[in-house]
C-alpha cells in the first residue's frame, strides 16, 4: 500500500508539471499570434490544396493490414516481452535509482519499483547492475508490476540452507545480536539461532565479542512449520580436533610434561586444554597440601604446566597432575622430628572421629578425638577446635616411609589420673558436672580428665528410678561420694544417696505388715499403681487391690487408706492394698453375724431341749387339761366361722 501510494502522488506530480507546461506553451502561442497580423497567419499556414488529396488511398490499402499480417505482427511485437509469473524469481537490469526507488527493467512491458531500503547491503548498487527479484504481482490497482529483493533473497537463501543441511556443507553468517542462550545469526537475509553451546568447544563466558562477525557454519536443525534454523559452529571446530586429537594421544607417554591452558573449573578438578585435547587435573593432584577447591590454586585461562599421569588411548581420557612436578613435602620434613616432638600447625580439617594438623603444606598429622582431652567421655571434634585453629600437640606416631602422623593435644597437660588416689579416696565427697545419661546410670565429670558413674540404683533411697532423666538432667551439678576408684583401668564409681543414711531402717519400723497408712494415686499402670506414702516413700498396688467398695477403682490424684501387705527392705519395695481394708471389715461383720446366729440357734435348742423334758415328766391330769384347752381352741375356731359364713 506504501508503494502505490507513493506512485499515485508521483503520478500526480507528474500531471499537475504537464499542466503546467501546456498553459505556458498556451500563453507564448497566444502572445505570438497577437503580434501577427491576420494575413501574417494566413501566408505562413500550408493550407493543402484539396486536388493533392489522394481519395484512393483507402482502396490501395495503405495503413490497413490484413488478418495474417496483423497477427505476425502482433507475435514479433510480444516475442519482445519476457513472460511473467506472479510468485517467480528473475533477474533484473537497474534502469534508474532515486531516492525512493530503484526502477528495474525486466523485460515486461513495463518496468518495475523496488524500494531502496532492501538494497541496503549493496551501497555499490548503480545503473546497468543485474539482480534477482521476487514477482509479487504482475500488475497492482495501478497497473505497476510489483518486485521484492527481499523476498528474492529470502527465498534463495531457504534453498542454500536446505541444500547446506542435506549436502552437509559449509555456509557463511553474519552475527547480529545476542539473545537469550545464544546468537542471532543473518544467512542472506534469513535469521538462524546458535545456541551458546554450539559455539565452541570450550565453555563461553562473553557471548557480546562475537557480535558483529561473519563466520563459518553448519545448519544442524530446520524447522520448516516454524521456519525455525539451528546453526554450529562448534562441529566444525571438532571436526579439525578429531584429527589432532588422534595425533596428540598417539604421541603421549606417562610423565611427559605438558603445557595446557585452564579450560573449565569444578569441585572435583580443572579440565586443562591441551591444544585440541582435554585432560583432567584431579583435586586431589593440584597440590601436595590440602584444597577445597581447585580455585585456590588455579584460574581460567591461565597457563600451566602439568604431566600425564595415565591416560586411554581408546576413551582419550588423560589423567594430568600438578603436584607431581614438585618434590614430595615429607622428603623436605625435619629429620630431628621424632615421637615425642612438640609441633605447630593450623586445623585443616575437622571430622567426627578427629581432626587433621598441617605442619607445612602437604604434611598432615591427625589428632584422634581421643588424644583431645583426658576426659574418657568423648565428645565432638567441633567441642575443642575448628578449621583454621592453630594448634600446638605432641607427635605421638610417625612413619615417614607410609608418610602417616598421629598427633595429641592432652598430653601438653598433666595426666590427671596420676595422682586420683591420693585426690579422691573412696568415701570422699565431691560435687560432679552431669555430662551424660544411660538408661543404667548417669555420667559425670569432676574435674578434666576425671569422670565417674553414679548407677541408677544410687540416685534415691526412697524414690524408685526408672531412668536418670527423671532425677536430673544434663549440666546440672550433683553432690558425689567416691565409692571405687581402679586407677590402672581410670574408673571411677560414684554415688549420691550414700550422702544420707539409710531410711529403710527406720521404714521397717514404720510400715509393718497389716499397718494401714494415708496415700495417694500419683501413676496408674497396666499392671497396677505407683502410691505415694508418708515420708517421701512409695509403694505399689497390684490392680486387683485398686477395688473400692463400690465396685469401682481407685484413679490417680485419689486419696485413700491402703495395708502394708508386703515390705521388703533390701529391694526397697512396699506392697499395699485398698481393698483388703474393706474387704477384711466385710468378713469382720460376716462371722460377726454368723456367731450371733449360731448363738441364737444355740439358745434355741436349748429351750426346745427343757420343753421336751418337761412333756416327758407330765402327768394324765396334766393330758386332760390340753384335752380340754384343744376342744376350747377347736370351738373357738367353729363359731367363727359360722359367723363369717352367716355375715356372707
Amino acid at each position: 500500500m506504501a508503494k502505490k501510494q507513493v506512485a499515485e502522488k508521483e503520478l500526480e506530480a507528474k500531471q499537475a508539471e504537464l499542466q503546467d507546461t501546456e498553459k505556458k506553451v498556451k500563453e507564448v502561442y497566444e502572445s505570438e499570434a497577437d503580434s501577427l497580423s491576420i494575413d501574417d497567419i494566413k501566408s505562413s499556414s500550408k493550407i493543402a490544396d484539396p486536388n493533392d488529396f489522394d481519395w484512393d488511398a483507402d482502396e490501395k490499402m495503405f495503413g490497413n493490414y490484413s488478418k495474417a499480417d496483423r497477427e505476425k505482427m502482433e507475435e514479433m511485437y510480444s516475442g519482445t516481452f519476457n513472460s511473467v509469473t506472479k510468485g517467480e524469481i528473475i533477474s533484473g537490469v537497474v534502469v534508474t535509482i532515486n531516492s525512493k526507488d530503484v526502477v528495474l527493467n525486466i523485460g515486461f512491458k513495463s518496468d518495475g519499483l523496488v524500494a531502496v531500503n532492501e538494497f541496503r547491503d549493496m551501497p555499490d548498487l548503480k545503473k546497468g547492475d543485474t539482480v534477482d527479484v521476487f514477482v509479487e504481482q504482475r500488475e497492482d490497482e495501478n497497473g505497476q508490476l510489483v518486485l521484492s529483493r527481499k523476498r528474492a533473497k529470502t527465498q534463495r537463501s531457504w534453498e542454500m540452507i536446505n541444500e547446506a543441511l542435506e549436502n552437509d556443507t559449509i555456509i557463511n553468517g553474519f552475527v547480529k545480536s545476542r539473545t537469550k542462550g545464544g546468537l542471532i545469526v543473518d544467512i542472506i537475509g534469513v535469521e538462524a539461532f546458535l545456541p551458546g553451546s554450539q559455539i565452541d568447544i570450550k565453555p563461553i563466558r562473553d557471548y557480546d565479542v562475537y557480535v558483529g562477525k561473519t563466520m563459518e557454519f553448519k545448519v544442524v536443525k530446520i524447522n520448516h512449520e516454524f521456519k525455525n534454523v539451528v546453526v554450529s559452529h562448534k562441529v566444525l571446530i571438532e571436526d579439525d580436533l578429531e584429527s589432532q586429537k588422534v595425533e596428540i594421544v598417539s604421541k603421549l607417554e606417562k610423565g611427559q610434561v605438558l603445557e595446557g591452558t585452564v579450560k573449565n573449573i569444578t569441585d572435583f578438578g580443572v579440565f586443562i586444554d591441551l591444544g585440541g585435547v582435554d585432560g583432567l587435573l584431579h583435586i586431589t593432584d593440584i597440590s601436595w597440601g590440602r584444597i577445597e577447591h581447585p580455585r585456590e590454586v588455579l584460574s581460567l585461562d591461565e597457563k600451566v604446566n602439568v604431566v600425564v599421569l595415565d591416560f586411554d588411548d581408546e576413551k582419550k581420557r588423560i589423567a594430568l597432575g600438578l603436584k607431581q612436578l614438585s618434590a614430595h613435602p615429607w622428603e623436605s620434613l625435619d629429620t630431628e622430628l621424632a615421637i615425642g616432638t612438640k609441633v605447630k600447625g593450623k586445623i585443616v580439617t575437622v571430622a567426627d572421629y578427629g581432626a587433621f594438623l598441617e605442619i607445612i603444606p602437604g604434611v598432615e598429622g591427625l589428632i584422634h578425638v581421643s588424644e583431645m582431652s583426658w576426659s574418657q567421655n568423648l565428645r565432638n571434634p567441633q567441642e575443642f577446635m575448628k578449621t583454621g585453629d592453630e594448634v600446638e600437640a605432641i607427635v605421638l606416631t610417625l612413619d615417614r616411609d607410609e608418610r602417616k602422623m598421629s598427633l595429641g593435644i592432652k598430653q601438653l597437660t598433666p595426666d590427671p589420673w596420676e595422682k586420683a588416689a591420693e585426690r579422691y579416696p573412696i568415701g570422699s565427697k565431691h560435687k560432679a558436672a552431669v555430662k551424660n545419661m544411660t538408661n543404667f546410670g548417669v555420667f559425670v565429670e569432676i574435674e578434666e580428665g576425671i569422670d565417674g558413674l553414679i548407677h541408677i540404683s544410687d540416685l534415691s533411697w526412697s524414690k524408685k528410678v526408672n531412668h536418670p532423666n527423671e532425677f536430673t538432667k544434663v549440666g546440672e551439678e550433683l553432690d558425689t561420694v567416691v565409692l571405687e576408684l581402679d586407677v590402672e583401668n581410670r574408673k571411677l564409681s560414684l554415688g549420691h544417696k550414700q550422702l544420707e543414711e539409710n531410711p529403710w531402717e527406720t521404714f521397717e519400723t514404720i510400715f509393718t505388715l497389716d499397718s494401714i497408712h494415708e496415700g495417694t494415686v500419683t501413676k496408674v499402670t497396666d499392671k497396677g499403681a505407683i502410691i505415694a506414702l508418708p515420708y517421701g516413700v512409695e509403694g505399689f498396688v497390684p490392680s486387683k487391690h485398686l477395688a473400692k467398695q463400690d465396685g469401682t477403682t481407685l484413679k490417680a490424684e485419689e486419696a485413700a487408706e491402703f495395708k502394708i501387705i508386703e515390705f521388703n527392705k533390701d529391694s526397697k519395695r512396699i506392697v499395699v492394698s485398698h481393698a483388703r481394708i474393706w474387704e477384711e471389715a466385710k468378713a469382720e461383720e460376716v462371722a460377726e453375724e454368723r456367731a450371733t446366729k449360731k448363738k441364737e440357734a444355740t439358745a434355741a435348742n436349748a429351750s426346745v431341749k427343757k420343753v421336751k423334758d418337761s412333756v416327758e415328766k407330765s402327768t394324765l391330769g396334766d393330758l386332760d387339761v390340753l384335752s380340754q384347752l384343744k376342744d376350747k381352741l377347736e370351738g373357738d375356731a367353729l363359731k367363727a366361722a359360722k359367723k363369717k359364713v352367716e355375715g356372707k
